[in-house]
């Protein structure tokens, strides 16, 4: 009976919660609301029992993600009301984005209602096995190459990002790493013979 008035609860604030982020005028109260919204995701994750999910939720975009978008929108001078102009001419194409998403939540809702119908929803997690075991069994030996490809295309994008926001200033001294280490004794040290009372 806790669990489902806990499950009510946290689900009704997450709606609100999500619902609040669109409707804000604020960025900043947006962002906010974004927070909340995945605190309580992460509160249902718990009571799943997929508490593995939950942190890395909390720990990833909470304190990375959308703490990096609060930063980014309250640093950053942003006209929101210049960049509002012209929208509307992408209205229609949100719209049908939208609408598309909207059924194929209603569609995956209404086949996982009817898969789990006849008997009990299944448990996050086999007998026997925390959360985290079953998830990196699952991880790390059906879905393997699945998460290398990920891993080796956010490297890449990693590089790709560093060199288009690499920028050469003309007038900075950059160390010369090939230079430095061919350096010979004859060309780091010059001899010369100071005459007497020439020397100061």
């Amino acid at each position: 009976m806790l669990t489902t008035i806990a499950f009510y609860l946290f689900s009704a604030v997450l709606i609100g919660a999500a619902l609040m982020v669109i409707a804000s005028r604020n960025p900043v109260h947006s962002v906010l609301f974004l927070i909340l919204a995945f605190f309580n995701a992460a509160a249902l994750f718990i009571l799943l029992g997929a508490e593995f999910l939950a942190l890395i939720l909390l720990i990833v975009y909470v304190g990375a993600v959308a703490v990096l978008f609060l930063f980014v929108v309250m640093m950053l001078d942003i006209d929101f009301v210049e960049m509002k102009h012209g929208a509307l001419q992408y209205l229609p194409l949100g719209l049908l984005v939208g609408v598309i998403l909207a059924a194929e939540l209603v569609f995956a809702g209404i086949s996982t209602l009817s898969s789990t119908a006849g008997g009990k929803l299944p448990h996050a997690t086999p007998a026997g096995m925390t959360n985290t075991e079953a998830f990196g069994h699952v991880l790390y030996t059906d879905y393997i190459y699945y998460f290398e490809t990920a891993g080796l295309i956010l490297l890449v994008a990693m590089i790709g990002a560093i060199v288009l926001t690499l920028r050469h200033k003309p007038g900075v001294r950059r160390q010369r790493i090939a230079e430095q280490t061919g350096r010979e004794p004859a060309l780091a040290i010059r001899l010369v013979d100071v005459q007497p009372g020439q020397g100061g």
